[in-house]
């Protein structure tokens, strides 16, 4: 099935307004991150405004990632079968609505809610903006517009710790914490009133029904899967853990049979199960689901600073600024890089940031709990950020051209929610691995002990996804 736009010819004439619609729809590929991770340097200010107990703490950053991660696919179904135009300013107008609720909660309930719901209507806009790409521009303009897809995302990701911690102390209007949220609406309502002429509408050209059941097996699997693993280790892996854990596995079964035996029907199933079947797009989206566990890394290395160092929010968001310096840098070069090395970027991207990963660990180690080398530190911080920044757009590109047009959507949808749920996996594992070494009372020694562990676990994680993106790059 082909979508309307996407199934013209690179030959024909491509919009002329095509890059203000691409900069509309990167604003909902920046507000996603941007509030996944500017909630990190808030969470003090929001337990003593809120009085929050620790599980309702993971609940305000865990409730958006699991929602996020687990509709993602849904979301570039939806912008598929009904418009990528409509589903990104649905998303969009329900993200400002649920931002109001988050800035304006009065209890730990309601800003969980909101949070939850924030995560939805970001399912619903993420996914437009990648998938629209194909519709947008022609081949040969793609792999700048990839660059700066991935440069949005990897400005979001770091401008969120720094914007977070001065925001805070700035205590704008004497909001406090509110602000983080609020300060979503200018944006929403910008997006709103200037961008709903600039946007195609790009859809399937004969919409099927929406796989209702697959819809919700998927979401469950992702739930069962997601829920324990961020909120086991909290209360201490209770029995009802152990047994979402236990059921994944079967109801990921149980929902892979049934896209079988609807596509077998005639049915367009959530997930097109002739293209999960393509190995090298199995390879790449297995590669996809191990490389965004670096998203640990903004939590084990703040608490890090704060809690071992004793920095302040602020102090701490511009010690990850050379991340998003390098972030932005990296993809920006990326054609160049592209030429140069070809189907190699993406493992050269990751080999940069495991040797960010071990700098890193090495200078933790060496300084056992006290202030590593400012400089060094900037470096080891620096080469994540430009490896993240080499890898995600040409990884992302490896995965979404090896879908036909009218499949973008659904293969977009895929590859957010992958990227999500490792994100949301590297938080909880990596997380998980970081507080145990730690310990319940831990002193600045061993919190370097335990970022250094953590560092090891995203490198060798970061080391099979380049293995995995060189298997598909040679299929």
């Amino acid at each position: 099935m082909s979508a309307r736009l996407a199934a013209r010819s690179d030959a024909a004439p491509a919009d002329p307004r095509r890059w203000l619609a691409f900069a509309v729809l990167l604003v909902g590929a920046f507000l996603p991150p941007l509030d996944f991770f500017i909630v990190n340097v808030a969470l003090p200010s929001i337990r003593g405004g809120l009085r929050t107990s620790p599980a309702e703490l993971q609940l305000v950053i865990s409730g958006y990632a699991a929602a996020y991660a687990v509709f993602l696919i849904t979301g570039g179904r939806l912008g598929d079968l009904f418009g990528r135009r409509r589903i990104f300013l649905l998303g969009i107008s329900g993200f400002g609505a649920t931002s109001l609720v988050c800035g304006l909660a009065t209890s730990p309930q309601v800003l969980i809610i909101g949070r939850v719901l924030q995560g939805l209507s970001a399912a619903a806009m993420a996914p437009q903006c990648l998938a629209s790409i194909h519709a947008l521009f022609p081949l040969h303009e793609r792999s700048r517009a990839l660059g700066i897809y991935g440069a949005t995302i990897g400005l979001a990701a770091v401008v969120a710790q720094a914007l977070g911690g001065a925001l805070i102390a700035a205590n704008l209007l004497n909001l406090g914490w509110r602000v983080i949220f609020l300060v979503n609406l200018p944006l929403v309502a910008v997006v709103l009133i200037g961008g709903l002429p600039l946007l195609p509408d790009a859809r399937a050209d004969e919409p099927a029904p929406i796989d209702r059941i697959g819809m919700l097996l998927c979401a469950l699997t992702l739930t069962l899967l997601i829920v324990p693993l961020v909120e086991g280790r909290e209360h201490g892996w209770p029995w009802w853990a152990g047994a979402m854990l236990v059921a994944t596995p079967l109801v990921g079964i149980r929902f892979w049979r049934h896209e079988l035996a609807y596509a077998r029907r005639g049915g367009v199933p959530l997930i097109s199960v002739d293209l999960i079947r393509i190995p090298a797009l199995r390879a790449g989206l297995a590669s996809v689901l191990g490389f965004y566990v670096v998203s640990a890394f903004f939590l084990v290395f703040s608490v890090y600073l704060q809690s071992a160092l004793g920095m302040d929010a602020l102090s701490t968001g511009l010690v990850f600024l050379p991340f998003g310096l390098g972030f932005f840098i990296g993809p920006l070069t990326t054609p160049w890089a592209t030429r140069r090395f070809g189907r190699w970027v993406p493992a050269i991207g990751m080999g940069l940031e495991v040797a960010g990963c071990i700098l890193l660990a090495a200078l933790v180690w060496h300084t056992s709990g006290s202030r590593p080398d400012l400089a060094a530190v900037t470096v080891a911080v620096g080469l994540l950020g430009f490896g993240q920044g080499w890898a995600l757009p040409t990884l992302v590109r490896s995965v979404i051209d090896r879908a036909p047009p009218g499949g973008s959507g659904m293969i977009a949808g895929v590859t957010n929610s992958a990227l999500q749920l490792s994100a949301s996996l590297g938080v909880a594992v990596i997380g998980g691995v970081f507080f145990s070494v730690a310990g319940p009372a831990p002193n600045p020694a061993a919190m370097a002990e335990a970022l250094v562990v953590a560092m090891l676990c995203i490198a060798a994680s970061l080391a099979g996804a380049a293995l995995l993106s060189i298997v598909a790059s040679q299929r």
